[in-house]
């Protein structure tokens, strides 16, 4: 059986809604006012237009509940639409490129040895891009259906430094990035820290890649209160627009000087930071001045040692 789609089924429920609703609430209003106009005290015309105003104030409730309900069906639509049609675009870029270049090699249009190597490089790298993208993309999902297995353990914010930073030196030596740490002493949070070790990662990946010529990226770690640590990446690069910052944490959402610098990404790192901050019961921010440079601030709960 072929179902309709999820926008139609919505617009048949906002009809009938109308048809049931609203319409006979117009109809009986006036003749409840007209019932208790005309009507005497104690008679049972005034019993009857009480009755009828009431069903009609029920009638306008219910149409008012079933609005808010219907709105939220569609801004769901959207968002699932919207969702499918960036994944799909995602998945096909890899999957375009690959198809290339295996029917370059399959027509032996590639007959230089060196082309063949470098055909199947480029294969490679795409197949790595692909394995990714779907790698986070299941993450997502987990990460959004409350499944994702994170362990609630003390943890020293410092062991999560040093695993992170490690991760990060390769980027770190390719341009001499100055790199600046300040760690409070005897910081513990309550969380896992292979998730927590991400969430660092992705946010030390992200000061790199949207920095300037003359990248410094800053690391800093402090308690703000007795049940809170909090965690600061930030770098010196030309930060993010106000009307954009709200946006940062959505699935497969880019900036304009992202898009337009062509640099590489699919715009789930922050989103898959988000989920992880959130599973572990914390908060994050981003605070970009216009006088440039961005901040993404990881509030965690915080544990004695």
């Amino acid at each position: 059986m072929i179902r309709a789609p999820a926008n139609v089924l919505l617009r048949r429920a906002q009809v009938i809604l109308i048809l049931g609703a609203l319409i006979p609430t117009i109809l009986t209003t006036p003749l409840g006012v007209i019932l208790l106009v005309t009507g005497e005290v104690g008679k049972v015309e005034i019993v009857t237009g009480v009755l009828v105003l009431a069903f009609a104030a029920s009638s306008v409730t219910g149409f008012i509940i079933g609005g808010i309900i219907w709105r939220r069906g569609s801004a769901l639509v959207t968002v699932q639409h919207d969702f499918l049609s960036a994944v799909s675009h995602e998945l096909r870029t890899p999957m375009t490129s690959m198809r290339m270049f295996i029917e370059a090699l399959l027509d032996d249009r590639l007959t230089d040895p060196d082309e063949r190597a470098n055909c199947l490089r480029v294969l490679g790298q795409e197949m790595d891009r692909l394995d990714g993208l779907v790698d986070q993309l299941i993450q997502i999902s987990r990460l959004e259906s409350d499944s994702s297995p994170y362990d609630r353990m003390p943890l020293a914010v410092a062991d999560v430094f040093r695993d992170s930073l490690s991760a990060f030196e390769a980027m770190q030596t390719i341009d001499n990035t100055k790199l600046v740490v300040d760690l409070e002493d005897d910081l513990f949070i309550v969380g896992d820290r292979t998730g927590i070790v991400q969430v660092m990662g992705n946010l030390l990946s992200n000061a790199w890649k949207y920095s300037g010529a003359d990248k410094e990226i800053r690391c800093s770690a402090k308690a703000v209160s007795d049940k809170e640590v909090e965690i600061i990446v930030s770098d010196n690069g030309p930060g993010i627009p106000s009307d954009e910052q709200k946006r940062v944490f959505e699935k497969f959402w880019r900036g304009r000087d992202a898009i337009e610098s062509g640099t590489v990404g699919s715009g789930l790192g922050l989103a898959i930071v988000r989920g992880i901050v959130k599973a572990h019961r914390g908060r994050i921010e981003v605070r970009s001045p216009s006088s440039g440079g961005t901040s993404f601030h990881v509030f965690l709960p915080r544990c004695k040692p």
